[in-house]
């Protein structure tokens, strides 16, 4: 029997993710394997944290990789932080809330969910309103909720926690590395992010960060397992972690220079993590914020002068995903699967009430590029001729590369 030869086409991944992973981080997850407890190896781990925070904005000691996707990290931190009976209030703007509730419901958390209609964020006064109610644990919610391409503002929301001494636990998973997240300044007590999207390496690592606050919570729940515990390990007062893997408590000690024997790492997807970051910073932060910024703008531009029209609030639409209406004469299915085939490139469609309504553009990390943003407007619009729906032909491109050239002009 033969079997297939891992040979995947070309693809330009245009989507909300995964995107394209940059080439050294593909470099870098191909060198030799250490062991775990290799002091090279523990350097490297080291290293990440120091980077990490240096990209979530943070002093927080407790920022390290978990060997999980983004859901794994954000059910690392939810779990380890919200115990059975702990009231949560959760403002959900789209697909992604419903998922912090679903995994808070499996904690056993008492969950208070507000909705808001998809294409929209919450003003700081709703969310006041149910806090000033009282009880609530913590807020959990959505940073850039790719179901909708909105962006929640969090420094409100994060002087509305402390002022009603709630926690502030935010999911980043499609922000951190093209958005710029201040953990400390906006004070969020824990943020999670994946790997998949603005930070340009394959999925399969979460970054987490969160505060004292939220490791004593950890370090009330903990329990050692019993292969590896010592006389020092003394069990915590409150109810233990649910999960063993994603124990955070036991994970702190893992990522700590007691090096729990907790797991065996993920060496390679370390030295992609590693590199990723690495690249982040020698890109800079203003200048990768900018560089969203700007292809934003002309993936934007190109899309409105084309005559289609953008899903949802302008004023709070993320710059690393861009929603499109579908126009009238073809549909979802039909015009991702055309681009796919016939350009290799990858555009989304979306979930729930906007399924089969809009087309999501991703614009996140190495897949941020002119060449990419052209490329896509392109060949989104042969598409559309194609199929004989009324477009402002050749008007896309042209849009896009005046707002480039506009910025080469002003030195940006």
């Amino acid at each position: 029997m033969q079997f297939q030869e891992i040979n995947p086409s070309p693809r330009i991944l245009m989507c909300p993710g995964p995107v394209d992973a940059d080439p050294r981080v593909l470099r870098a997850m191909s060198a030799h394997i250490l062991g775990q407890f290799d002091p090279e190896f523990t350097a490297l781990m080291t290293e990440t944290m120091e980077m990490a925070r240096l990209i979530f904005k943070t002093d927080n000691q407790q920022t390290y990789v978990v060997d999980t996707t983004s859901r794994g990290g954000l059910e690392t931190v939810l779990t380890g932080a919200i115990c059975p009976g702990d009231k949560v209030l959760i403002p959900a703007f789209g697909r992604f809330g419903y998922l912090l509730s679903e995994i808070l419901e499996r904690c056993g958390a008492e969950i208070t969910l507000i909705e808001r209609e998809w294409g929209t964020v919450f003003d700081p006064e709703e969310i006041e309103v149910e806090l000033k109610k009282g009880g609530y644990k913590a807020v959990a919610c959505i940073h850039g909720e790719t179901s909708t391409s909105m962006m929640q503002p969090l420094e409100e929301i994060g002087k509305l926690c402390k002022k009603y001494d709630a926690l502030l636990i935010v999911d980043t998973v499609a922000t951190l590395g093209g958005v710029d997240i201040r953990v400390d300044e906006w004070g969020l007590d824990a943020c999670i992010a994946g790997t998949q999207k603005c930070i340009s390496a394959p999925s399969g690592s979460a970054l987490i960060t969160y505060n004292d606050k939220i490791s004593s919570i950890g370090h009330a729940r903990k329990k050692v397992e019993k292969g590896i515990r010592t006389a020092d390990d003394v069990d915590g007062t409150l109810p233990c972690i649910p999960s063993n893997y994603l124990d955070m408590a036991q994970l702190e000690d893992y990522w700590s220079p007691r090096r729990l024997n907790h797991h065996t790492e993920a060496t390679c997807m370390q030295y992609g993590v590693h590199e990723a970051l690495r690249v982040i910073l020698q890109e800079g932060l203003p200048e990768r914020f900018a560089r969203h910024n700007l292809n934003n703008e002309a993936l934007n531009a190109g899309l409105l002068a084309m005559g289609l029209t953008i899903f949802g609030d302008l004023k709070n639409k993320m710059p690393v995903v861009t929603a499109i209406n579908i126009p009238e004469g073809i549909d979802g299915p039909t015009l991702r699967g055309q681009m796919l085939n016939d350009f290799g490139i990858e555009v989304a469609t979306s979930f729930g009430p906007l399924d089969g309504k809009v087309i999501r553009i991703g614009n996140m990390g190495y897949s941020s590029q002119k060449r990419n943003i052209l490329l896509t407007l392109a060949a989104l619009e042969a598409v559309l001729v194609d199929h004989k729906v009324k477009i402002n032909a050749g008007q896309g491109v042209q849009a896009a590369l005046e707002v480039y050239r506009n910025a080469e002009k002003a030195g940006k």
